[in-house]
């Protein structure tokens, strides 16, 4: 594919960062903007070879100046972690919906002709599945989060269907690897185990989810940048589904720690983000670029512990 001129919003963080390496090593050229409060993820490398613009997507003016002369958006500027997001539900859905509207006009004015934006299988909800999600299944989302994010997926489609935009919402799935913060379960496992200490499952660990590896999901995103136009809304899911109970077991074992296994109460902020199942079907990502993820749960905790030594 030719090499094109992309700006990540969010390019810093934890998704954003391994994408922005990504499509640099791919020869693309890339501009990043980011606000840094979480700090900066990328390596230092990769840094000499972009451009990093420093800026809110609530600031108008500055993503459209900063995206000028761009082909893509990837737009993946969120609040994250959900004692923040539960403790900030306004900034939350300000971030959201006023970032994708200042992203939205940065495309009409700049003439860029794709988005590619950081949707969440949060949407899903509560919803009691049999089965593995699809992308045509009610959605129930419950948390300012997860409503903004549905909101911007239903704007993406009706930009779309008015300015002939395209756009793709990715729903992603639980994406873990080794730059990811201890404020998502899988490090904070490690964390725990590595130190011995507790490893602390909220309830009775039975929820499930759908860890899908940062590097499958960043290829699912370059795919569907390369292959797919129009509008559309796609799950990038590894397909298995695994319960918090046997992650804990699975990383005390592989971390060959002797921290025990402690059950807690959640607290009462994170109900609505503690689903009791979640899994994603891939199928639909699968028809239209011809791959879904495939690194399975230990593998990829392995990669995580290699990295970490």
């Amino acid at each position: 594919m030719d090499a094109k001129k992309i700006f990540v919003t969010g390019g810093a963080g934890f998704i954003g960062s391994s994408l922005v390496e990504k499509l640099v090593d791919l020869g693309h050229e890339v501009m990043v903007y980011d606000n840094l409060l979480r700090g900066n993820k990328i390596d230092h490398d990769t840094m000499k070879k972009i451009t990093f613009i420093k800026g809110d997507v609530r600031d108008k003016d500055k993503v459209i100046l900063s995206s000028s002369g761009c082909d893509v958006i990837f737009h993946l500027a969120a609040v994250l972690g959900v004692d923040i997001v539960a403790d900030n539900p306004v900034e939350t859905m300000e971030v959201e919906t006023i970032g994708m509207q200042h992203v939205a006009e940065a495309c009409q004015v700049n003439g860029i002709k794709k988005v590619l934006y950081a949707s969440t299988s949060g949407i899903y909800g509560h919803n009691a599945i049999e089965q593995a999600v699809t992308e045509d299944i009610i959605v129930d989302p419950r948390t300012s989060y997860a409503m903004a994010k549905r909101y911007n997926e239903i704007y993406l489609g009706a930009l779309n269907e008015e300015k002939g935009l395209d756009a793709i919402a990715l729903r992603f799935f639980n994406v873990y690897g080794p730059k990811q913060d201890n404020r998502m379960v899988i490090p904070r496992f490690i964390e725990q185990a590595q130190k011995g200490d507790p490893i602390t499952v909220f309830g009775n660990g039975k929820q499930t989810r759908d860890f899908t590896w940062i590097d499958d999901t960043v290829d699912a995103c370059i795919s569907l940048m390369e292959k797919v136009s129009g509008y559309h809304i796609v799950n990038i899911a590894n397909e298995n589904e695994g319960c918090i109970e046997d992650l804990a077991f699975t990383i005390k074992k592989v971390t060959q720690s002797s921290s025990e296994i402690k059950y807690i109460d959640a607290p009462k902020k994170r109900y609505d983000y503690e689903v009791e199942r979640r899994v994603g079907s891939s199928a639909k990502l699968e028809k239209l670029t011809g791959s879904k993820p495939s690194t399975q749960l230990e593998e990829g905790l392995m990669r995580i512990l290699k990295a970490r030594m």
